[in-house]
């Protein structure tokens, strides 16, 4: 998406929702993909569901991981993820204390992997204007009215680790009371990172889902 990694950075572009959604869709036309299983995590969760709204043509089954999309207090950990200025320190606080369940997560190498992509030219300048305080309101861009979501008629998978420092396990209630062909799994011990605490299983259950089998 515009921003991250190693994609442009317009300088006069404004981040939000609305840009990274036709982002999403031009690249998806300029594929000829014409339906696609869309796996969103965490703010991606967001512009999936947005996706899956604004053309639900292209979307056959959704996967949201410790999604955004639905207004929610803004949490001290996705604060602090926001908020990140680059250190290795910060960094570390990140992944031992927001990120992981698991604190062991954050050895020495992932913490460098992560803190040296953070400091790349043009990185963190791009990631400070995307999400500028106050922070609230980058939740809020990012929720798609609940009556809309109420719209969604692909199979949806959701799936939230309970200890989850950054996106409430709420916000995965809501969207599974809102979503009409919904389903929850919940990993116990577990923080926002699912698909790296609990690789093997995530992978089993994404993989049964989209095989169109239930999880």
């Amino acid at each position: 998406m515009l921003g991250f990694g190693h994609s442009d950075r317009p300088p006069a572009v404004t981040y939000n929702k609305d840009l990274w959604l036709s982002q999403l869709i031009a690249f998806l036309e300029a594929k000829a993909v014409a339906r696609c299983h869309v796996v969103g995590n965490s703010m991606g969760g967001a512009l999936a569901l947005a996706l899956a709204v604004r053309r639900p043509d292209l979307v056959g089954r959704l996967v949201l991981m410790g999604s955004t999309g639905v207004k929610f207090p803004i949490t001290p950990g996705l604060e602090a993820v926001w908020g990140y200025k680059p250190s290795r320190d910060a960094m570390r606080t990140l992944i031992a204390d927001y990120f992981a369940y698991d604190r062991s997560i954050a050895s020495d190498n992932l913490v460098e992997l992560r803190y040296a992509a953070s400091i790349l030219p043009g990185f963190q300048e791009s990631y400070e204007r995307m999400f500028p305080p106050p922070r609230q309101n980058g939740v809020d861009d990012l929720a798609t009215p609940a009556d809309r979501i109420a719209t969604i008629a692909a199979p949806t998978l959701l799936i939230h680790g309970r200890e989850d420092k950054v996106i409430p396990l709420a916000v995965s209630y809501e969207l599974l009371s809102l979503i009409p062909n919904a389903q929850l799994h919940v990993f116990g011990q577990c923080g926002h990172w699912t698909q790296i605490e609990k690789t093997a299983e995530f992978n089993a259950i994404v993989a049964t889902f989209l095989n169109g089998g239930a999880s």
